[in-house]
């Protein structure tokens, strides 16, 4: 395995790794406010102003059921933005989901509800998530893969771990800021107006990230490959990726399904906690709150130690642990012990899933070079996100049964995930402390290169040819 010099650690000329962590950092915080916001929403309001009056699991199930749409569509966004960071660059892609996602957001806050509009209160909220859905899909790719590429070799986990802190900071911002909302507006209030206010407040993040990216620069990585892949056409990276990279994509995939316990711990458990066992809907708000913030601390901790001992053994930790100390969370939930809900809450969430929030940005991007990695990122990420987003709250809530009693069933299927997440990153290589010209190499195969080459010799001949005016 290689090893990084001094000259390989220190930082490059065009490389500004701390600009490109707060990038990624804010970008990802808007992109998890909006996600999560909606997703605290679903749990506590939603479901009884965008769905007919009637079985309270119902609305439930189909409050759950459109916060999967997003995660649903994500997938089709990858298609679409992956390929396009690859060949016209992390900013464009960065600047262009920046207001597609907050403009969503925005919008959902002004949708009139089931009440005034019928049938049309719902299939409107449908179209704003599916907004969120595509965009988040270039996001979170285009922000890690610039972060990666303007980050030292050997703080590659760490720099990109910041968009993962961004995660945690939308998430704890989106359901705190429903709390004095739960706790001092009458529900008559909170139905009317109340609920909106957070959607409204996403305008905030996109300004300010606005002002931070406009200046950023692509990293020198993707500069050099692009002027020497610039005749290429813009199908390129999507052909390139699904011939050369169909596994890492798969692999991806699989590991990022350890969404699942994240999913059901933001989306579902709080819908149990309190339309199942009758928590308070402003006590169980302060439980993601608490997780994520002990998430902040964790997240780069567990960065470091990534770039130090590896990718693989951190992750893998994370998915095992998180997905074990899912039984005692539910069990207090069940039990409406709210002290042991807080203690297994921030240990599961805010503790033992960040050892594989922190790591998984590096991980995933470093199995791809640099030519494919936005678009293999976006879409092994995404398809992962999307089967973990789209179906877990609705199995979940299934498996918890009509009365919302079972909470054995939910833990057993969040473990078993978590046991396949583990197996199958541990069939990865380990890059953490190769440099990031050595990865390139290391997954451009000798087949790869010969076609990028033969792409670039026939667009060549197809402009000589072209008749002239």
């Amino acid at each position: 395995m290689s090893t990084s010099s001094a000259a390989d650690t220190a930082v490059q000329p065009g490389k500004s790794p701390g600009r490109a962590a707060f990038a990624g950092w804010i970008g990802s915080a808007l992109e998890y406010y909006d996600f999560a916001v909606y997703a605290t929403a679903a749990a506590v309001v939603l479901n009884h102003i965008f769905f007919p009056e009637g079985n309270a699991a119902a609305a439930v199930l189909q409050s759950m059921g459109v916060a999967g749409v997003a995660y649903v569509v994500r997938p089709f966004g990858a298609l679409i933005m992956g390929p396009l960071s690859d060949k016209l660059g992390r900013k464009f892609v960065l600047m262009m989901t920046l207001f597609l996602i907050g403009g969503a957001t925005f919008g959902i806050g002004c949708l009139p509800t089931y009440g005034s509009v019928g049938m049309l209160a719902p299939i409107l909220l449908i179209l704003c998530r599916v907004v969120q859905g595509l965009s988040a899909a270039g996001e979170q790719a285009s922000a890690i893969s610039m972060s990666l590429e303007h980050a030292r070799d050997d703080q590659r986990g760490l720099i990109t771990s910041w968009s993962l802190q961004g995660t945690q900071a939308g998430s704890l911002l989106a359901t705190a800021v429903f709390i004095p909302f739960t706790s001092f507006l009458s529900e008559e209030q909170l139905f009317a107006w109340g609920w909106r206010v957070p959607f409204w407040l996403s305008a905030f993040v996109v300004l300010a990230a606005y002002l931070i990216r406009r200046k950023l620069e692509e990293p020198p990585a993707f500069e050099k490959m692009d002027k020497e892949e610039s005749v290429l056409d813009n199908a390129a990276p999507l052909s390139i990726a699904f011939r050369y990279h169909k596994s890492a994509i798969l692999r991806v995939a699989i590991c990022a399904l350890v969404n699942t316990l994240n999913v059901a711990f933001t989306v579902w458990a709080i819908s149990y906690a309190t339309n199942g066992v009758g928590i308070p809907r402003s006590t169980m708000l302060w439980v993601p709150v608490v997780s994520n913030a002990v998430g902040l601390a964790v997240i780069p901790l567990s960065a470091m130690v990534s770039d130090r001992v590896g990718r693989k053994p951190v992750f893998v930790a994370g998915a095992l642990l998180s997905g074990a100390t899912m039984f005692p969370f539910l069990s207090a939930v069940s039990h409406g012990n709210i002290p042991l809900i807080f203690v297994f809450g921030a240990l599961m969430h805010g503790g033992f899933y960040s050892f594989s929030n922190a790591t998984w940005p590096s991980f995933y991007a470093e199995m791809f070079p640099t030519n494919v990695r936005s678009t293999g990122l976006a879409l092994g990420t995404q398809v992962g996100f999307a089967l973990s987003g789209g179906f877990v709250p609705v199995i979940a809530a299934a498996l918890n049964g009509q009365n919302m009693d079972n909470w054995v069933l939910p833990a057993i299927f969040v473990f078993v995930v978590g046991l396949c997440v583990a197996a199958v990153a541990m069939t990865a290589k380990e890059t953490a402390r190769r440099p990031l010209a050595d990865i390139d190499s290391l997954h451009m195969s000798r087949t790869e290169a010969l076609e990028v080459v033969r792409l670039d010799q026939k667009v060549k001949v197809t402009v000589q040819e072209a008749p002239r005016d």
